[in-house]
């Protein structure tokens, strides 16, 4: 390290910039990548990172907060437009599913959720992260009404919590090998519903 790095790194705690956040994410990625979420510690990092536990705390008020933030530097997901809502939906959970089960970025969301169990700051680190994502997914149903699919009373927050539980339990219970056979079933239950409609 230059000297002038190492002035830089011992001021990081001055203030929030991208060089120093981007310091310590690279710092949380790589004690995940070595240590896994058993060795994961705010105080892992800041060694790694080279950085003060109270910068850290500040800009990350929560171990899972830092996560978050690892976690959506792995996720690239699009919200596929494929002209039609199922065709969407089971682009979505396809995609999602396979980047769950062949990056890190599937065992860094379990560790969230884990996380989150326990300790009050990760739960609501991860209610906000969630929410924010069900608006994002909720696009989806958004853009079926625009196309004439759905009535107006299709709540798209809603739609995107079944989709997000059906993705949830396969990541919580190791069922990421989902076929698109199976994906495209289970979206036709969450779009049409299961019940028979009665005649007359």
């Amino acid at each position: 390290m230059t000297a002038s790095e190492g002035k830089a790194r011992r001021s990081i705690g001055a203030r929030r910039n991208p060089a120093s956040a981007e310091a310590i994410l690279e710092a949380a990625e790589a004690v995940l990548q070595e240590d896994g979420y058993s060795g994961f510690s705010i105080e892992a990092v800041a060694r790694r990172a080279r950085a003060g536990k109270p910068t850290i705390y500040r800009w990350w008020p929560s171990k899972a907060a830092l996560l978050i933030d690892v976690y959506q530097r792995q996720k690239h997901l699009d919200y596929p437009d494929t002209g039609d809502l199922e065709g969407d939906l089971v682009a979505f959970l396809a995609g999602l599913l396979a980047h769950w089960r062949d990056t890190p970025s599937g065992s860094i969301f379990r560790s969230i959720i884990a996380e989150a169990q326990s300790d009050e700051a990760a739960a609501k680190a991860l209610t906000a992260y969630a929410a924010s994502r069900r608006v994002e997914q909720g696009k989806i149903t958004e853009r079926a009404k625009v196309r004439g699919e759905l009535s107006d009373d299709v709540d798209p927050l809603q739609v995107a919590d079944m989709v997000s539980s059906y993705a949830w339990v396969r990541l919580l219970t190791g069922r990421l090998d989902e076929d698109e056979v199976r994906i495209r079933a289970a979206v036709r239950i969450i779009v049409h519903g299961i019940k028979t409609p009665r005649s007359g």
